[in-house]
C-alpha cells in the first residue's frame, strides 16, 4: 500500500538522503521517495507498524526527527491515497505538535545562548588583542571556553554521536576543528568558528524554512471543505466527504473545492493558479467548472461531477509531489557525490596535516590547522540542500505558469530540447474544420459560391456541411427539389437549372489543375463548376507564436507529424514557421521517426493529445499532452499543458532552463568557493572563519538564490 509521512525537523538534506537510502534499503519498502522541499516521505510497503520503524531509522541516522502521520483524504482510482494534513485526533498528531513546540522552545533556547556566545567572544578577542600575561591566557581560554559551549553545545553532541557511528558529516567536522583548535592554543579562533558555524545554522534554516513555505504556497490551490446545500439547508463539511452529484454553493471570491457544473449563478473564475491563464472566464448555468479556481462576485451553485480524490486541484498536487520521487540526473549524482566527497576531503586533511611536517616544511601545529580549515570547508550542505530544493522549486513554479512536469528528468529533457515534434489534429489544429480558400469559376463571386453552396448543404449534418454553413450564409437563396447524391454530395434545382455541391465525382474526372490533390468541395451549376472550397482543420490561434518563440529559444528543429493526407497536411505546415512536415504516417511510424531524430542527436519532445499518441510520447524525451481532460493523456505523458493550448510551452522551456542553471550555477559556484579556500589553506593563506563562510554562508546563498525560481511570473 502507498503510504505518506511527514518528517519533522528534518533540516539537514544530506542526513535526508541517507534516510532515504536506508529505508530503501530496508526489506519490505518499496518507491521511497523523500521530498525534502514540503518533507514527505512516500514510500509503498505492506509492513504493518511501517511508522515505529521509520522512526527507528530516523533517530539512528539523525536525532530529533519526528515521523508524523498525515491525514488520508480520498482514496482514488490507481488504489493510491492523497495526503493531505498531519493527522488529527491521534496520539502521533498530539506528539508531533508536542515536539514542535519542544523545538520552538529549543529554537528560543539557542538563539539566547547564541546571544550570550558573542557577547563573551567579542570579550574574549578584546582581552586576547589587548593584555598579554598569564592571567590574561587564562580569562581569554575561559571566555573561549564559555562561548564556544553556549553556541555550540548541541553541535558538539551532534557530532560527538555521529563520529561514534562513523558518520564523517558536519557536525563531526566542527567538533574535530574546534577541539583540536583548543588544542593548538587557538581558543578566540575556537569560539568565533563555533558561533560563526551556529549563526550560519541559523540562517541556513531561515532560510531553507522560507523556501519551504514559498513551496507550500504553491500547493494551496485546493479548499479543504465545502459547502454542501441539501434538505437541511447549507452546512460546510469536508470536502473529501462530498459524494459525486451533491449540490454545492461557492461563494464570491472563494476557491472551487470540486470540479462540477454550474445549476444556477454566473461569474467570472480566475483560473490562473491550474492553467496559468491570466484572463478570468465566464462561467454560466451549464458550464463546467475545475477545483481550485478562484470564484469572482457571484454566487455560484454546482453540481459535483467527480470525488476530491479525483478532481483537477488534487489531480495536479499529486502530479506535483509525486514528481520528487522522479529526480534529476544532477539531483542522483549530487547524492552520490556526497557520499563520497566528504570522505575524499577528510582523507586529504589527514594528508595536509601529516605529510608536509614529516617532510620537514613546518612544524605539526601549522599544518593540522591548515588541515582544520580543509575539514570544515569540505562540506557539501550548499549542493545537497540546494539541488533538491531547486528542482522541486522549477516544478512547481511550472504549475503556476500551466505546466505540470512530472518529475526532474523531464525538466532537465526539455531544458535540453532542441527538437520539437507535434502532432498536428488537435495540437497544432483546433481539430474543428473549416473552409480555407474559395475559388469561383465561370462568372461566379467568391461571395456567390458560399452562399449557394451554403444553401445546398442547409439541412445536412456533416461536419464540413457545417464548416461550409458557418462560412457562408444563404440568405434568401431558394431552392427547390433538394436531394442526396449517394456517394457525391447534395443536388437541388435552382432558378430552373441543376445546382449540386460534393465532392470531386461531381466533375467526372474533369478537375482543374490548381485544385488536384487537395481537400475540395465542389459547386456544380448547370453541369458547369461555378466554384470550389478548399477544406482544412483550423490553426490553433497561438501555434504560429509559440513555434516562433521556440525558434527564437535556439530549437533548431520543428516537426509536424500527422497521419492526414499530404496535401491536407501540407495547407496547415504552409501556415506555420519552419516547419518540417511528415504527413500520411501510420501509428507506429511517429515513434520511428523520434528515434530517428534521437540518432541524430537531438533531444526530441513531443507534443500531443496523450490519447492516440501514448507509443511517441513514451519514445520521446520528454512527451508533452495537451490538457488535463483526459487521464490517459496524464497517465502517458511527462509533462502536462493544463490549459489545453500551447501557450505555456515556451516559457516551459524557458523556466526548465532557467532551473538547470541556477542548479549549475550553484554547483559551480560551491565548489570554486571550497576549492579557493582548501587552497588558500594549504598555503597557510585562510582563517578557519573563512572555512565556515565557505560552508554555512555558501549554502545560504545557494539557497536564496535557488528561491528565485519561486517567483517566477
Amino acid at each position: 500500500m502507498k503510504q505518506t509521512l511527514i518528517l519533522e525537523n528534518l533540516t539537514c538534506a544530506h542526513c535526508a538522503s541517507k534516510i532515504e537510502e536506508a529505508i530503501a534499503h530496508t526489506d519490505g519498502y518499496r518507491d521511497v521517495s523523500y521530498n525534502f522541499a514540503t518533507k514527505k516521505l512516500r514510500f509503498d510497503t505492506d509492513r504493518p507498524d511501517a511508522k515505529a520503524e521509520i522512526q527507528q531509522i530516523c533517530d539512528r541516522i539523525e536525532d530529533g526527527v519526528t515521523v508524523c502521520e498525515t491525514h488520508e483524504a480520498h482514496p482514488h482510482a490507481h488504489g493510491h491515497h492523497d495526503y493531505d494534513h498531519c493527522s488529527d485526533g491521534c496520539a502521533g498528531h498530539e506528539h508531533a505538535h508536542g515536539h514542535e513546540h519542544d523545538h520552538g522552545e529549543h529554537g528560543r533556547l539557542k538563539t539566547i545562548l547564541l546571544g550570550i556566545a558573542v557577547v563573551l567572544g567579542i570579550a574574549a578577542l578584546s582581552v586576547h588583542l589587548t593584555t598579554d600575561s598569564t592571567a590574561a591566557h587564562w580569562t581569554v581560554f575561559g571566555l573561549s571556553l564559555a562561548a564556544t559551549l553556549c553556541a555550540g553545545y548541541d553541535v558538539f553532541v551532534k557530532g560527538v554521536k555521529n563520529a561514534v557511528r562513523l558518520r564523517i558529516e558536519e557536525t563531526v567536522l566542527i567538533t574535530i576543528a574546534v577541539i583540536a583548535a583548543f588544542c593548538l592554543g587557538e581558543s578566540v579562533e575556537a569560539a568565533m568558528v563555533t558561533f560563526l558555524f551556529s549563526i550560519g545554522e541559523v540562517m541556513e534554516d531561515l532560510a531553507v524554512g522560507k523556501s519551504r513555505r514559498d513551496i507550500e504556497k504553491l500547493s494551496q490551490i485546493r479548499p479543504d471543505t465545502a459547502i454542501v446545500c441539501d434538505e437541511n439547508g447549507e452546512h460546510e463539511v469536508p470536502a473529501a466527504a462530498v459524494a459525486v452529484g451533491s449540490t454545492i454553493v461557492v461563494q464570491p471570491h472563494a476557491r472551487v473545492p470540486l470540479d462540477g457544473t454550474v445549476i444556477s449563478g454566473s461569474s467570472a473564475m480566475d483560473m490562473s493558479a491550474l492553467t496559468g491563464e491570466s484572463l478570468p472566464q465566464t462561467v454560466a448555468a451549464g458550464s463546467e467548472v475545475l477545483s481550485g479556481a478562484i470564484n469572482g462576485d457571484g454566487l455560484l451553485t454546482l453540481r459535483t461531477t467527480k470525488a476530491f480524490g479525483d478532481s483537477t486541484a488534487t489531480r495536479i498536487l499529486r502530479m506535483v509531489e509525486d514528481a520528487a520521487a522522479q529526480k534529476g540526473t544532477r539531483e542522483k549524482f549530487i547524492t552520490r557525490f556526497a557520499n563520497i566527497y566528504t570522505p575524499i576531503v577528510v582523507g586529504l586533511s589527514v594528508l595536509i596535516a601529516v605529510v608536509p611536517p614529516l617532510c620537514g616544511l613546518g612544524t605539526l601545529a601549522e599544518w593540522i590547522k591548515r588541515a582544520l580549515v580543509v575539514l570544515v570547508a569540505s562540506c557539501p550542505c550548499a549542493i545537497v540542500i540546494s539541488v533538491p530544493l531547486a528542482y522541486y522549486a522549477g516544478i512547481g513554479a511550472g504549475s503556476r505558469i500551466g505546466v505540470l512536469l512530472k518529475g526532474g528528468k523531464y525538466l532537465e529533457a526539455l531544458a535540453r530540447a532542441d527538437c520539437f515534434a507535434f502532432d498536428k489534429t488537435g495540437t497544432l489544429t483546433t481539430g474543428n474544420i473549416a473552409v480555407s480558400r474559395v475559388y469561383a469559376y465561370n462568372g461566379f463571386s467568391e461571395q456567390e459560391v458560399l452562399s449557394l453552396a451554403a444553401a445546398c448543404e442547409a439541412y445536412s449534418a456533416h461536419p464540413i456541411a457545417q464548416a461550409i454553413k458557418s462560412r457562408g450564409n444563404a440568405g434568401d437563396i431558394v431552392l427547390e427539389n433538394i436531394r442526396e447524391i449517394a456517394g457525391s454530395g447534395t443536388a437541388a434545382d435552382y432558378r430552373g437549372k441543376p445546382l449540386a455541391c460534393g465532392n470531386a465525382k461531381l466533375l467526372k474526372g474533369n478537375l482543374p489543375r490548381e485544385l488536384q490533390g487537395k481537400n475540395t468541395v465542389f459547386l456544380v451549376y448547370d453541369n458547369a463548376l461555378a466554384g470550389a472550397m478548399e477544406i482544412s482543420d483550423t490553426l490553433r490561434p497561438e501555434a504560429k507564436d509559440v513555434l516562433q518563440q521556440l525558434n527564437g529559444l535556439g530549437v533548431s528543429s520543428l516537426l509536424m507529424l500527422t497521419g492526414d493526407a499530404p496535401q491536407n497536411a501540407a495547407v496547415t505546415a504552409q501556415a506555420l514557421p519552419n516547419v518540417t512536415c511528415r504527413a500520411g504516417l501510420l501509428p507506429q511510424d511517429k515513434p520511428a521517426i523520434i528515434g530517428e531524430e534521437q540518432a541524430k542527436g537531438h533531444t526530441v519532445c513531443f507534443v500531443g493529445d496523450g490519447i492516440n499518441d501514448a507509443p511517441v510520447l513514451g519514445k520521446s524525451d520528454c512527451g508533452v499532452a495537451m490538457g488535463l481532460g483526459s487521464e490517459a493523456a496524464i497517465e502517458a505523458a511527462d509533462a502536462v499543458l493544463s490549459a489545453g493550448d500551447l501557450t505555456a510551452l515556451p516559457d516551459a522551456v524557458k523556466l526548465a532552463r532557467k532551473t538547470i542553471n541556477t542548479i549549475r550555477s550553484n554547483i559551480i559556484f560551491a565548489l570554486v568557493i571550497k576549492a579557493a579556500v582548501i587552497v588558500l589553506a594549504f598555503f597557510g593563506l585562510a582563517q578557519m572563519w573563512m572555512s565556515v563562510l565557505a560552508d554555512t554562508g555558501v549554502c545560504v546563498a545557494c539557497v536564496l538564490y535557488t528561491a528565485r525560481l519561486l517567483r517566477v511570473k
